[in-house]
């Protein structure tokens, strides 16, 4: 099997140990993503959110894995979390991760689509949710982001502002704009022009 491996965020631009072959492309499949996951040392992470998620061109790099168990794998142990929060679709046997679930149906419509078009077998990704209004009692809102990070310990939130930072260029969303905005001022000039050269259209 080709398999892809598709990412968008600190995947990207952090892929520590994870297996691949190549670079990173930047014509995947495309799908809804925000800033809109709290992550357990209260960063703010980028998922697939299909309610509050922008549009956007993902990334993808070839597995060097045949096998998509040992690709599901190797990300679920990059991402640090269980294989059944890995998404995955399998074009030559006609199976993916939704189950019975349907709120993710068009990721996966979508994706397949992508596969069938790019010659891929299959692709994997990191299927993690959006969890703000579970952490936080707020309904997501860029206004209720901007609050968030606001009260976020100051190191705290040089880390939470670094990976919104360090997004690829691809991920252009209401979140990352208004950051530039609000915060811009807290980093230095030249990380303020690379940023905004990156993010603002």
């Amino acid at each position: 099997m080709r398999i892809a491996i598709i990412g968008w965020g600190s995947l990207v631009w952090d892929p520590r140990d994870l297996p691949r072959e190549g670079t990173w492309q930047n014509d995947g499949p495309v799908l809804p993503v925000e800033f809109s996951r709290i992550s357990q040392d209260a960063r703010l992470t980028l998922v697939v959110d299909t309610e509050h998620g922008t549009p956007i061109t993902t990334m993808h790099v070839l597995s060097p894995r045949t096998s998509l168990r040992d690709a599901i794998g190797d990300l679920s142990k990059r991402e640090q979390t269980s294989v059944k929060r890995i998404g995955w679709v399998d074009i030559i046997r006609g199976a993916d991760s939704q189950g019975e679930a349907t709120e993710q149906a068009d990721v996966h419509v979508k994706i397949r689509e992508w596969c069938q078009g790019t010659g891929y077998d299959g692709a994997v990704w990191t299927a993690l949710k959006s969890n703000f209004k579970l952490e936080t009692g707020t309904e997501f809102s860029v206004g209720a982001v901007l609050n968030y990070l606001d009260c976020l310990p100051k190191n705290v939130r040089k880390e939470a502002l670094r990976y919104i930072y360090n997004a690829p260029d691809c991920v252009i969303t209401p979140v990352r704009e208004k950051v530039v905005e609000q915060y811009g001022e807290r980093w230095s000039a030249d990380q303020i022009q690379l940023l905004r050269e990156r993010v603002i259209p």
